[in-house]
């Protein structure tokens, strides 16, 4: 006999395990501290769906399966939309109502986040010094979404630079001359590679956007003060802003 109990929605999304984990730390507790942890933990579940998109574009353009790729790329950038509106709703925490739980978080910080790392780490982003899991260190090695997007030109039959087919991998994203020659022969002579090339340039936009919307949620939050866990809070995050992750198909931009 089959004892087993059949699905129902509750236990396919394993929701009694789900709703139990939101678990302020203040006394009261206090209100907005529930909110808190619920967008930071929608947040962690986005990346990680993010970071299963994004290894799922990598194997399509390493398999050369442009159409594959530009659907991924356009529910990426879905997400992306998402992240950033979930700012909006983090907002309505006054400064006040943060600081009355902030001491709770102790050296808890989003900093810590190692799936936002994993997500830089996919798209290029990577420093070595960040890298304290295993996922990180074997990231290090493996091509990155924009290399695997050159090798899917290659399938194209177009002149990719063999110097950037052969980069290191641990190497960071520069700008490249050669590179830029590619790009620019791929705008005037393939429409649907320059559907992906301008789907990699959302990307990159929409990353940005969400930084520009978390630093200026932190600054009117703590404003100048530091962030938990000893980060530098709003000045760090500054730092982050307007730097690409894909800069050659910014560079083109002049003489297209």
């Amino acid at each position: 006999m089959n004892d087993s109990k059949p699905l129902t929605y509750i236990s396919y999304l394993k929701l009694d395990e789900l709703l139990a984990l939101q678990q302020p730390r203040s006394p009261g507790p206090e209100h907005d501290e529930m909110l808190f942890i619920v967008v930071h933990q929608v947040y962690e579940l986005w990346f990680k769906q993010v970071l299963h998109e994004l290894r799922h574009l990598r194997a399509a353009l390493e398999a050369g399966n442009g159409s594959g790729a530009l659907a991924t790329l356009r529910r990426v950038l879905t997400i992306l939309k998402t992240l950033v509106a979930q700012v909006d709703v983090i907002e309505t925490m006054t400064p006040m109502s943060f600081n009355s739980f902030r001491a709770r978080l102790e050296a808890a910080s989003g900093f810590q986040s190692a799936q936002f790392r994993e997500l830089e780490f996919l798209l290029g982003h990577k420093r070595p010094e960040l890298a304290r899991t295993p996922v990180l260190q074997r990231l290090l090695d493996e091509p990155s979404v924009f290399d695997a997007f050159l090798r899917y030109l290659g399938t194209l039959g177009l002149p990719v630079p063999a110097s950037a087919l052969a980069r290191e991998p641990r190497a960071p994203l520069q700008a490249s001359a050669e590179v830029q020659e590619l790009l620019l022969a791929v705008y005037r002579r393939n429409d649907f590679a320059t559907q992906l090339c301008e789907r990699l340039v959302d990307l990159d936009e929409g990353l940005q956007e969400w930084r520009y919307r978390h630093v200026k949620m932190v600054e009117r939050t703590i404003g100048a003060k530091p962030g938990t866990g000893g980060s530098a809070g709003a000045a760090y995050l500054r730092e982050t802003l307007f730097k690409p992750l894909f800069p050659d198909l910014w560079e083109i931009r002049a003489r297209l």
